[in-house]
């Protein structure tokens, strides 16, 4: 499969800043062909949308299948190059390595292409890959003619190769007779030794004690190491062993004849083995990259027509299978970039999760670029870019004389020569390196200019001045990772809207560093600096106290919202069963009326007459009786209706994740992100929580 466009100024720097060469040699060790592990080695994320999207579905199909009880063969083959090659000779033979790996692979495709064509589900992509071939069960015909189920050359493969065979198995018991007799004759006359015979030189031989060995008659072989034992071929099997030699020359003569006439045969079939190699190789790097998400968790999200990306309960791919093995959680991110909000500056506390949350977005983004599914909700939106430009860790080169900040200005010069609207940029500790004020200057003109540019960014920064002007342009917007004031804990939450503190203070003071000294360093800074840090912190705490207040609000709300369900639960409850009662007594009524009249009709009828006017009046009573009904009937399905009028419509039936919902009882939104069945998890704010279907009104 031609590989599609490659994204713009990728390099071996770019893989490993976002540790996208990780991934690649968790592929390569997930490959079951060299052709997969030489792809895996080298790939490289696309620009090309049409070719991203086709391999991701490709991806999701294979592993759909493969899960999914259809039966999909392991595509557990030998690659076919070599006989391909040999094919292509003319006069060449191939050997029975190659036809065993022939017909493996024409098996495999054919049992692909049978589950393909019998499975109910569509699965287009893997039907794209395998387009033109069709079964073949011819090769398999010919090779199993002349190959038994162990890959043996079956004694049958030619009449000659029959009769050879046959004669050899009539000398080989010739052979056998002969030598029992001489064993018995040697062993009567006590020249034989305790362990009678062995091999010498492919030859069964009498193991003879060796003062003995000139009475026997016969070949001497060889000797045991201590020279006590001579083996001696009996005379009489010489001649017999000669022949079978001969044999044995024939039916190597005779196997090269068949494999000759074979290799004929299925020269024929070439166009067919170049699409085993071509079809099975390409399924093999596509069943390398579901191996992956199935290892990853991964997901495939929608695509977008445009750059951007919304990912929802998204997860870095190498800290979340490093948690797992250490049985720690590792905490979703949710990030949204579009092109009205489409630089993202994230500063807050060091070991904060800053640097985590926007390695994430560059290696999932990488990733989908690649046609590997990702760590995400399947709701999540991305789009593709034409370049991804990050700057992350430390470059220092005592090679080159060569120091981070040096480094960074080279990579800066380049990213303001190449970045565009079609760019994502990662930049991590943006600025840092040199001195605060006027490094900080100078990332801020550069900030600047990149913003200009019109490309994307996730930023990660301490500096006051870039958070500020990222708070003044439109299409910038700031976000930062949570910290407990109380704990002194980062929370590893990202939220956007506001810049964060670097709650340094904070931080020395977890590490074990003396009040006294936070305190003299407080005292070297200015005034305003400490007061604004200050300020942002307590206004994190602010927002925490709210976050609980509101979390408390939500908790009552919900459990308002489950009272007031019960209540009205009850209550319809109660109403359905005075409704049953009353049409019960209704009817009751309605029939001891009826039986009373009826009756009288019954006293009033006169055997033997007409009773002509008695009986119009019984039809006109019935009638009216009917008209009754009807009505009644009417009735009932009018108010019926006006109350499924008055019921208000929640549109609880629409809500996916990604909607926007809010509580029945309260005014507070907030965002799915998990729907299990009725069971859907809204994040308020910073709270997430459970709630029933019924319990919400969709928004949008």
């Amino acid at each position: 499969m031609k590989h599609g466009a490659p994204i713009d100024h990728f390099d071996v720097r770019v893989a490993e800043d976002l540790e996208f060469d990780v991934i690649q040699a968790m592929l390569a060790e997930l490959a079951g062909c060299p052709s997969s592990e030489k792809r895996a080695e080298s790939l490289v994320p696309s620009k090309d949308r049409i070719w991203v999207l086709r391999r991701l579905q490709e991806t999701d199909e294979m592993r759909r299948i493969r899960s999914g009880g259809h039966g999909f063969p392991l595509l557990e083959f030998d690659e076919l190059g070599r006989e391909i090659k040999l094919l292509s000779v003319r006069d060449s033979v191939l050997d029975e390595t190659g036809f065993r790996r022939i017909s493996t692979a024409s098996r495999i495709m054919n049992t692909v292409l049978e589950v393909l064509a019998q499975s109910d589900d569509p699965w287009p992509r893997l039907e794209a890959v395998l387009e033109g071939q069709e079964p073949n069960t011819e090769l398999i015909e010919a090779i199993d003619a002349v190959f038994d189920a162990k890959g043996n050359i079956r004694d049958d493969a030619s009449p000659a190769l029959s009769q050879i065979r046959g004669d050899m198995v009539t000398v080989r018991r010739k052979i056998n007779r002969a030598f029992l007799r001489a064993m018995k004759s040697v062993q009567e006359r006590g020249y034989l030794a305790d362990i009678r015979e062995g091999f010498v030189q492919e030859r069964r031989a009498l193991a003879v004690i060796s003062s003995y060995k000139r009475q026997v008659s016969g070949a001497a072989l060889g000797s045991s190491n201590t020279g006590s034992v001579t083996f001696i071929e009996p005379g009489a099997c010489i001649p017999l062993n000669h022949e079978l030699e001969m044999l044995r020359d024939d039916e190597r003569k005779e196997i090269r004849n068949i494999l000759r006439e074979l290799t004929r045969n299925i020269r024929r079939h070439l166009p067919a083995i170049k699409g085993y190699q071509r079809g099975l190789t390409e399924l093999d790097w596509i069943a390398t990259r579901a191996r992956l998400a199935s290892k990853l968790d991964g997901s495939l999200p929608q695509i977008r027509k445009k750059p951007g990306l919304h990912l929802l309960s998204a997860f870095h791919p190498l800290l979340q299978l490093t948690n797992k093995l250490a049985g720690k959680e590792t905490l979703p991110q949710h990030v949204e970039l579009h092109r009205k909000q489409r630089m993202l500056v994230i500063s807050g506390p060091n070991a904060g999760g800053k640097s985590i949350t926007m390695k994430t977005v560059g290696l999932l983004q990488m990733m989908i670029q690649s046609g590997l599914l990702v760590p995400c909700h399947n709701a999540s939106e991305v789009g593709i870019f034409d370049a991804i430009l990050p700057d992350i860790g430390d470059h220092q080169s005592i090679e080159n004389q060569l120091s981070t900040y040096s480094y960074r200005l080279g990579r800066m010069r380049h990213f303001l020569n190449v970045a565009d609207a079609q760019s994502l940029m990662l930049l991590d500790e943006f600025g840092t390196g040199s001195d605060p004020e006027l490094g900080g200057a100078l990332a801020e003109v550069f900030f600047e200019e990149l913003y200009d540019r019109g490309c994307f960014g996730v930023i990660t920064t301490h500096y006051a001045n870039i958070k500020t002007r990222a708070a003044k342009l439109p299409e910038a917007f700031n976000g930062s990772m949570l910290f407990n004031r109380e704990s002194l804990a980062p929370m590893y939450q990202l939220e956007v809207g506001q810049p964060g503190s670097s709650f340094t203070f904070e931080v020395a003071e977890i590490n074990g560093i003396g009040g006294k000294l936070i305190e003299r360093a407080k005292g070297k800074l200015d005034k305003r600096r400490v007061e604004l840090d200050g300020l942002l912190g307590d206004l994190h705490k602010e927002k925490s106290k709210l976050a609980k207040l509101t979390n408390k609000q939500l908790r009552a709300e919900l459990e308002a919202e489950k009272a007031i369900a019960e209540a009205e639960r009850l209550k319809e409850a109660m109403e359905d069963k005075e409704r049953n009662l009353n049409t019960q007594f209704d009817a009751l009524n309605t029939a001891r009326v009826r039986s009373t009249k009826l009756t009288q009709f019954v006293d009033r009828f006169q055997s033997g007459k007409p009773n002509k006017g008695l009986l119009e009046e019984v039809k006109t009573y019935l009638a009216k009786e009917k008209a009754r009904q009807e009505e009644h009937a009417q009735r009932g399905k009018a108010k019926n209706k006006a109350q499924t009028k008055r019921r208000p419509n929640h549109q609880s039936n629409k809500i996916v994740v990604g909607s926007l919902v809010r509580l029945r009882s309260g005014q507070e939104r907030g965002d799915v992100v998990e729907v299990k069945g009725d069971m859907i998890t809204v994040m308020f704010g910073a709270f997430k929580t459970k709630v029933k279907r019924n319990q919400l009104t969709w928004l949008r």
